[in-house]
């Protein structure tokens, strides 16, 4: 592909471009080129992967697929509903003070006009003119910004192997001439951006493009277009007739489901402030530039906690949330590195602070979560729109006031890509090439494999005894296909942490060959101990406790 990247550089020499514009527009190719490779490499491997291990197909693939969309097969649905009861548990089962509902997908139109979601619910998108592909103009930045902060972190990585103990990582920072211009780069790149973000500066986007000199990865020009805002909402029509029918929309968020709920659970529960409400679900975005796999979906699910709070304590309990949610992540042991915070530039309309928690995916770091102080926007706006009153009467301060909300929101699709990509191995074993999901024990689709040794003498009859009594409390699979090393792999690819095997000795002995799959290990225990060795090793509590 870089060398039709090269050939259509070199046409452009023929358009008027001079040979020094020609060679930093291949440099930049390249570099775009051997940067994104071993990342495109990775994440190709995972698609592959998920296909062909039953956690994700392309939806409507009988009829060439369709877009943006992607079914979960059958380890992928275990695996997304582990991870779903895994924040579930975290947030409601752990906090007497969050509840949990699950609102309808169909909403009043008003409520999206109340949200703003109308009118302000728009990416702005910039065009090609030579490879005819479309971006998110604010993403392109943000993808450049990250490239120069990656200069400077190599440069530092340098320095810290040149000097050893001796490094003084923020004098560093403070004198080296490439960080310092660097760092000068970002920073008026950054003032310029959120000032034209502010002020919806559509023309100014297109500067900033074409004067940080981004080009486009496919043609490696920068012939852009003029930046558009497009509306994300999904609309459809609602009515027994076409001529009676009235417009509605598929909801772009659920938290919206649970701001219109909020006195409905508040007085039903008899809630108290500070409280929150959870909940997860479906939302529909018209996604243009839709790619990365399930990093950005057309359609996807939300795990969201909207936490109402006294006006004024909002920002505490940002605080708060922030450190509760990088636990709850950290707690899969993924590493510190994979995370890091990233306050945002320019705030959403509803918002006094807001930061995202980053996850170093194959593509390098992207949003994960977020934790937005919402202010008191969305109560007061859906009062205003309702004429009905929303509000709380405080016992303590014996007043009446619309409280504040501080929102965590998780996109689903997002964190099982997080998982995967991050589990995703291939290991050197002799003469062989190992592929194994260290998925986290208690998110592992399927627990346990129970294999007997044979088909025959009986082990069979065993094997499923073994499985009926473990099958109660964990998600197990009987495998006595092929040879017991071949079985081993398929259990390895798609994460299972345990694999049983029945053989002779086993009717003599009631011993049973138990496997590890990260260490790979076998010992021998007696079937009278697999339910205790199971509940150790697998059990969601196991991550729940690392959060007390």
């Amino acid at each position: 592909m870089i060398f039709k990247y090269i050939k259509y550089a070199k046409q452009h020499i023929y358009k008027g471009l001079n040979f020094s514009n020609f060679l930093s527009i291949f440099a930049a190719i390249y570099t775009y080129y051997i940067l994104n490779k071993m990342a495109d490499d990775i994440l190709k491997k995972i698609i592959a992967h998920s296909k062909e291990y039953g956690f994700i197909f392309q939806s409507s693939e009988l009829y060439d697929g369709l877009s943006a969309v992607y079914d979960y097969g059958q380890n992928g649905t275990e695996l997304k509903n582990n991870i779903k009861t895994y924040w579930w548990n975290a947030m409601v089962r752990l906090h007497e003070n969050i509840v949990g509902i699950d609102s309808a997908i169909f909403m009043h139109p008003t409520i999206w006009k109340a949200s703003g979601h109308v009118d302000a619910f728009n990416d702005p998108l910039i065009d090609n003119k030579d490879s005819k592909k479309r971006y998110r103009a604010d993403v392109l930045i943000e993808e450049h910004r990250e490239k120069l902060y990656q200069k400077i972190e190599k440069e530092i990585e340098k320095a810290q192997k040149r000097f050893g103990d001796a490094f003084d990582e923020q004098q560093f920072r403070t004198t080296n001439a490439n960080v310092l211009r660097n760092q000068e780069k970002i920073d008026t790149l950054t003032a310029r951006f959120v000032k034209a973000l502010e002020d919806s500066n559509l023309d100014e986007l297109r500067q900033i493009i074409v004067d940080a000199g981004i080009v486009c990865p496919i043609s490696g020009t920068a012939n852009w277009a003029d930046v558009r805002q497009f509306n994300l909402m999904f609309e459809t029509k609602l009515g027994a007739t076409a001529e009676g029918a009235s417009t509605i929309y598929l909801r772009p968020e659920t938290a919206q489901g649970i701001f219109v709920n909020y006195l409905n659970v508040q007085k039903t529960g008899r809630m108290r402030i500070p409280f929150g409400i959870a909940q997860i679900g479906k939302a529909f975005r018209n996604e243009i530039v839709a790619r990365q796999f399930v990093f950005r979906m057309r359609e996807f699910e939300q795990m969201e906690m909207q936490f109402f709070v006294r006006p004024n304590t909002e920002m505490e309990w940002f605080e708060t949330w922030k450190e509760a949610r990088l636990k709850w992540h950290k707690a899969l042991g993924f590493g510190d590195e994979s995370y890091r915070y990233h306050d945002h530039e320019k705030l959403a309309h509803y918002a006094n602070a807001a930061c995202d928690i980053e996850f170093n995916f194959p593509m390098g770091f992207k949003e994960l979560e977020g934790i937005h102080s919402r202010t008191d926007y969305d109560l007061a706006q859906h009062q205003e729109f309702s004429g009905k009153k929303i509000q709380y009467f405080d016992p303590e301060l014996n007043q009446s006031y619309v409280p504040y909300v501080v929102e965590t929101s998780i996109g689903l699709d997002r964190m099982f890509l997080s998982v995967l990509s991050k589990s995703y191995q291939e290991e050197k074993i002799e003469n062989e090439t190992r592929v194994v999901l260290r998925i986290p024990p208690a998110l592992a689709p399927v627990k346990v494999a129970i294999l007997p040794l044979v088909r025959k003498d009986g082990l069979p009859e065993i094997a499923n005894e073994i499985r009926n009594t473990l099958s109660l409390n964990y998600n197990c699979q009987y495998d006595e296909k092929d040879s017991i090393g071949k079985r081993y792999r398929r259990q390895d690819a798609i994460g299972t942490p345990l694999c049983i095997t029945v053989d002779h000795q086993t009717k003599e002995d009631g011993m049973v060959t138990i496997r590890d799959r990260d260490t790979m290990k076998q010992n021998r225990v007696a079937i009278s101990e697999l339910p205790q060795i199971t509940e150790s090793k697998v059990s969601m509590n196991t991550l729940l406790t690392q959060l007390l």
